[in-house]
């Protein structure tokens, strides 16, 4: 076997200098590359780079249910991974707008491919073009999964879980993690039709394993699962631990349930979905840096609205200037009066509209 003699290192003045020609050429490239910089090209080329930004590619989507699909998602190399029931915030850039959502990760901890499970929801900009629009090979921006809806070590002997609706989805990611697999462990989920359901086939393998009860509850035939009656459905649900996860009522009621019994501390709760303001024709619109709050119709564009208040209203518009009126929604939604599509942001997430074209969609709160 031949070997290659060692190159010798070369000195100190020399290493400098390299160094510093390395630098001169990237200012040069720079320089050249005006107005993007070396790094754009660097994206171009390789979107999922070490040291970039957080991004990932949606590399397979797969159908659930006619409203419910499993992307599967590669992170860039500085993914750090995640822990079995935590979630992740992703941007997806739709008509120029990055919009950001927070999604449970469905799957177990992997290095870099990781899945989510969307559904679609009442006026969902972000859930629909997921689950229904051309996304497969396109790039989406990460932040780093977080949460304390996990599982400790060990975890205990005697489970519950409690899930409504799309709340299935981080329950499903501790599962398939084998995070309970040593546990004797119940599950009531909750969905409005049968046909919601997801992981059907997964639930019934883990059941015939044992260890393991599974019990759906089709809301609008049976009702809601009343928390009076666990008593009758779990005897034993005092004396296990609980996961629960859904809308912001069955929560709320688990809360109150667990803190009359004086068992808070055994009840852990994740809050999947900021409860929307409701959704109409027209509204009071709060204008905030302002402090100023108008009964808008929901015909006049929110910039002639506090325009004629006389709040000063950033625009281009009359110039031909396009998107100078942008302005962050904080809370509520707004409706694009070009095509009635309804635009939702919370204090989390808040989102950037033409106030142009956009018109009150109910109570809302604008950052001017």
């Amino acid at each position: 076997m031949s070997s290659r003699p060692l190159r010798p290192e070369p000195p100190a003045p020399a290493r400098g200098l390299a160094r510093r020609l390395r630098s001169g050429a990237y200012k040069l490239a720079s320089a050249l590359a005006t107005p993007l910089v070396p790094d754009d090209y660097l994206d171009l080329v390789n979107p999922l780079r070490a040291g970039g930004p957080l991004r990932a590619r949606v590399m397979s989507r797969r159908a659930d249910t006619a409203r419910t699909a499993t992307l599967t998602l590669r992170a860039s190399a500085d993914w750090a991974g995640h822990l079995p029931g935590q979630y992740v915030r992703i941007g997806v850039d739709i008509d120029g707008v990055r919009r950001w959502r927070a999604y449970s990760i469905t799957s177990p901890p992997h290095e870099r491919d990781f899945t989510i499970t969307v559904t679609t929801v009442d006026a969902g900009l972000v859930s629909t073009h997921l689950v229904h629009g051309d996304v497969l090979g396109t790039i989406v921006v990460l932040e780093q999964a977080t949460g304390d809806f996990t599982v400790p070590d060990p975890p205990p002997e005697k489970v519950l879980l409690i899930t409504g609706g799309s709340g299935i989805t981080p329950v499903l990611g501790m599962l398939r993690a084998g995070a309970f697999t040593d546990s004797e462990t119940v599950l009531l989920h909750s969905v409005s039709e049968a046909s919601d359901l997801i992981a059907t086939e997964e639930f019934a393998a883990w059941k015939e394993a044992g260890r393991f009860d599974y019990r759906v509850r089709i809301t609008r035939t049976d009702g809601h699962l009343k928390l009076a009656d666990l008593d009758d459905v779990v005897p034993d649900w005092r004396d296990r631990h609980t996961w629960a996860c859904g809308p912001a009522g069955l929560l709320d009621d688990c809360e109150g349930h667990w803190q009359m019994e004086g068992l808070e501390e055994r009840l852990h709760v994740e809050r999947f979905r900021t409860q929307l303001a409701a959704v109409g024709e027209g509204g009071t619109v709060t204008f905030a840096a302002a402090e100023r709050s108008l009964d808008v119709d929901g015909a006049t564009p929110l910039l002639d609205a506090g325009e004629d208040a006389g709040i000063l209203m950033p625009s281009g518009c009359r110039m031909g200037i396009c998107f100078g009126c942008l302005a962050p929604l904080r809370h509520g939604s707004v409706r694009d009066l070009r095509d009635g599509t309804l635009t939702t942001g919370t204090d989390e997430d808040p989102v950037l509209v033409q106030t142009c074209v956009s018109a009150a969609a109910g109570a809302c709160t604008i950052d001017l």
